[in-house]
């Protein structure tokens, strides 16, 4: 992706974000001189991968093939195995009307979607089996808003404002936005996005950057050069 892209949908996604009144915490509005300033201070951010994440899934079709995302908090996986400490992790997410999320699912996070407001979320949904592949053979059981509903293999579930979903491992998910753009909140247990995510697709969750410009809010994987 062009810098020059990932700014602007870090723009997007501000400007939406605040029409929803929803408050961003104080890092994600850093500037690059602000995170080299702070980058003792934010260690734990940087550990747990909290800030922007702009991703065109490495396709080059971020207006087709794309995701705004912004990790607000995030736990440590060595938690899990105590069940103690900080489990969980929380996202939101600008589904933009026309782009779509590519078939995917995780290993070990369980996840619940929120359409927190804007259009219709549709998501796509198949059970993995142990291959890792797409079983057709079984029905999917989801719940929305903690109930319970069934749909056939590849079934479609619509989520409009306010509703939510309860994705577990295994279970694959695509999803994307119908009648506008979706403001999508995610809660789920720790968040590891290099090494809990199997695409049932060719392509990778992390995009290639061209500085095309210079950054005006850094991305997750801008971390890695702070000094």
């Amino acid at each position: 992706m062009k810098r020059s892209e990932i700014n602007a949908a870090i723009a997007h996604a501000e400007a939406l974000l605040a029409e929803y009144r929803f408050a961003l915490p104080p890092f994600a509005r850093w500037s690059a001189a602000d995170w080299q300033a702070n980058r003792a201070k934010a260690v734990e951010l940087i550990r747990a991968g909290c800030g922007w994440d702009i991703t065109d899934f490495g396709q080059g079709r971020f207006a087709e093939l794309g995701l705004t995302l912004l990790t607000i908090r995030n736990g440590d996986a060595a938690n899990l195995a105590t069940g103690k400490g900080m489990v969980y992790a929380e996202k939101a997410i600008i589904v933009r009307e026309g782009q779509r999320c590519p078939m995917h699912y995780h290993f070990v996070k369980t996840e619940d979607i929120i359409n927190r407001g804007g259009g219709t979320l549709v998501l796509e949904l198949v059970e993995t089996g142990a291959d890792g592949k797409a079983d057709t053979s079984r029905d999917v059981l989801v719940r929305t808003d903690a109930i319970e509903r069934w749909l056939p293999p590849n079934g479609i579930l619509r989520l409009e404002p306010g509703e939510s979903v309860t994705l577990t491992p295994g279970l694959a998910h695509a999803f994307w936005a119908e009648g506008g753009d979706v403001f999508v909140g995610e809660v789920s247990t720790v968040n590891d996005d290099k090494t809990d995510n199997a695409f049932l697709e060719p392509v990778a969750r992390f995009p290639g950057v061209q500085d095309d410009t210079a950054p005006t809010r850094l991305i997750v994987g801008d971390y890695a050069a702070l000094r």
